[in-house]
């Protein structure tokens, strides 16, 4: 939020706007996958070290952005940017596979607490003390996360190497981006499948998403605060979901029931969203469509980075952590035809005939779990 004043104040109108948004859409989009690689090779402790000292660039950059071209550069070290993550891939290297899916889950309720935290102090900050005194806490807060990242990560957290190499294995001498080697992790037992849900099924609320500052102005009605409200009712229903429901179905169920359950939740969400005419009906989705999307996040890459040897659980990550700034990067324009020629409700439908179309899917496909071990 703090950065639209900034870009509004430095008189950056909405379709300049769209192209900073871009922009760092398609630096996180690339950089995902090559900070993961990065960490399969350097261990999670110097790609948090990176994540947390390109944070630390990117405050630097913006706290000296008095003009449109300056702030544009700043945009840049959003590349390495990808705190999830660094952190979920110490997650995996401490973690054993029938622990990991509710350790992830706890991880995002953390991550939830300081996006809730963070967005209103830093709204009261830039309201009282100027645009620019959020940017100057969060590069104190990047240089603090780095000092923590060297001094208090253990350096252990490195990718265990497999000894017995096969032929899917990581070559340790290739390139940090490597389009063959997002093939091999994608050859890997039911790793296709399973990506193909994780993009599809969240991308038409993702679209939604993206056009809900307008939707709230447009079709709801609300004013800033009322917003802002909204948001936060959001966020809280995000911890909950994350800090107590996600960590317990996953000790009790298998994945491939949960990720089947994300999936239906998720259509009769795209139902509700299709017939939804108020701010109220929206409040009474919202739950079922936190769950839905916390528990496809997390179980998805539960799954994912158990489906590929340990040397390469930091590059599947990464390449997770790219289907949000993809989403990001071709929202803005799908989202905004379908609002302007079909209105909210083909949000709701879409999201429905997706999911539907998914959950016949994973009824039908026999998704090998069983066989998804680290080699």
């Amino acid at each position: 939020m703090e950065l639209e004043y900034l870009a509004k104040g430095l008189g950056l109108d909405s379709v300049g706007f769209g192209y900073l948004q871009t922009i760092f859409g398609v630096l996180q989009l690339v950089g995902g996958y090559i900070f993961g690689r990065f960490a399969d090779r350097f261990g999670a402790r110097a790609a948090l070290i990176l994540s947390c000292a390109s944070g630390s660039f990117f405050f630097l950059l913006m706290s000296f952005s008095t003009n449109i071209p300056l702030l544009f550069l700043s945009r840049l070290p959003g590349v390495f940017m990808h705190g999830i993550p660094g952190a979920q891939k110490v997650i995996t290297d401490v973690t054993t596979p029938s622990q990991r899916a509710g350790a992830l889950g706890k991880l995002g309720f953390c991550f939830g607490v300081g996006i809730i935290s963070g967005s209103a102090v830093g709204g009261v900050l830039s309201t009282k003390f100027g645009v620019y005194v959020p940017t100057y806490v969060g590069l104190v807060g990047s240089l603090i996360n780095t000092l923590i990242a060297v001094l208090w990560i253990p350096s252990q957290t490195k990718p265990k190497l497999d000894h017995h190499r096969t032929e899917h294995s990581t070559s340790p001498s290739g390139s940090l981006f490597s389009i063959r080697e997002i093939l091999r992790l994608m050859k890997f037992p039911g790793v296709m499948e399973v990506f193909i849900v994780k993009v599809f099924a969240g991308f038409p609320i993702g679209l939604f998403m993206i056009m809900f500052s307008i939707i709230s102005m447009d079709f709801f009605g609300l004013e800033a605060v009322e917003s802002g409200y909204l948001m936060s009712y959001f966020g809280v229903l995000q911890m909950v979901v994350q800090g107590l429901v996600v960590g317990k179905l996953a000790s009790r169920c298998s994945e491939m029931t949960l990720l089947r359950l994300s999936v239906f939740v998720f259509a009769c969400v795209g139902l509700g969203m299709a017939l939804m005419r108020t701010v109220w009906h929206y409040c009474i989705i919202a739950a079922p469509l936190v769950f839905a999307f916390s528990m496809l996040a997390t179980i998805t890459d539960s799954i994912l980075t158990k489906a590929v040897p340990p040397s390469d659980t930091g590059a599947m990550l990464g390449i997770c952590a790219s289907v949000q700034p993809l989403t990001r990067t071709v929202g803005p324009t799908i989202g905004g035809v379908l609002y302007k020629q079909f209105g909210v409700s083909s949000f709701g439908y879409l999201q429905l005939m997706v999911n539907l179309g998914l959950f016949v899917f994973l009824l039908k496909s026999k998704i090998p779990l069983e066989e998804m071990k680290s080699q």
